[in-house]
């Protein structure tokens, strides 16, 4: 019996939003050779893609006229509340990097039942958290308790609820100022708190996951902790996350993980 020499065709990648995320996944992609095609991106302005020799467009029309199978949001909330659910009702898979979005229940129900209408897949990378395989599985044999604790550099905080909160250009010590569940997290704190959605998602759900929020002048990155115990044991683990040079908001990993996501797709080997 002779082997099957059939070409596996590359997996057509578009993305939505081309900031400090965005143009670093795109730059990735076009060095990940085979297996990978970015076709293209759609932005406000086309000069947004400037350098990237990429095919830059303004609407979604347009994007979808370019054949992706899978389309990756980097453009923030308000991108994926207008082009989400379109997006997998057109017979694409969407990757969201804002997850926090999730939040809004009545968006997250919209998007699961896009997805289940078009038999297609609305997927979360694991962003700046590590250990989401674990606390899944740990999930399927009973998880109890589930905290996360993000610590960032006061200025971080910036833009948010946390400048009515704290001085934050005169704190000297960490300090907490916010304690919630971690759908609260993730929509008060928009830009700074998608770990905390991902983490509710993977593990307890959005009401039972615990997070708190911390502004600590010790850091010069973003410190995520998470504690969670249950049937199949106990785990603590601490990340000390490069903080994005572009955007202190968020952590340098953030891209990469979303492009492991990416590759996983069309790899031989996929863990």
């Amino acid at each position: 019996m002779s082997k099957s020499n059939k070409q596996v065709e590359p997996l057509r990648v578009a993305l939505i939003g081309l900031g400090a995320i965005g143009r670093v996944i795109a730059e990735e992609l076009r060095r990940a050779g085979e297996g990978v095609q970015l076709v293209g991106a759609m932005c406000h302005h086309p000069d947004e893609g400037a350098g990237l020799e990429l095919a830059v467009v303004t609407t979604l029309d347009e994007l979808l006229d370019l054949r992706p199978e899978l389309v990756v949001e980097a453009a923030g909330h308000g991108a994926v509340k207008a082009y989400g659910a379109a997006v997998l009702r057109a017979g694409r898979d969407l990757l969201l990097v804002s997850v926090g979005v999730l939040s809004d229940a009545a968006l997250h129900a919209e998007l699961a039942e896009a997805a289940q209408a078009s038999g297609r897949q609305l997927m979360l990378p694991s962003g700046a958290l590590a250990g989401l395989d674990y606390l899944q599985a740990a999930r399927l044999a009973g998880l109890d308790r589930v905290c996360l604790r993000s610590s960032k550099p006061p200025l971080a905080w910036r833009g948010t609820p946390a400048e009515q909160l704290l001085d934050l250009a005169a704190i000297d010590s960490p300090t907490v100022f916010f304690r919630g569940s971690a759908r609260e997290a993730a929509r008060d704190y928009p830009k700074n708190a998608n770990v905390a959605a991902t983490l509710a998602l993977c593990t307890l759900g959005m009401e039972a996951t615990m997070v708190e929020l911390v502004a600590d002048p010790t850091l010069r990155g973003n410190v995520h902790q998470i504690e969670a115990s249950g049937t199949a044991g106990e785990m603590r683990l601490s990340l000390n996350n490069t903080a994005s040079p572009d955007n202190p908001k968020t952590s340098l990993i953030t891209p990469y993980s979303v492009l492991r996501s990416i590759l996983a797709r069309r790899a031989a080997l996929s863990v």
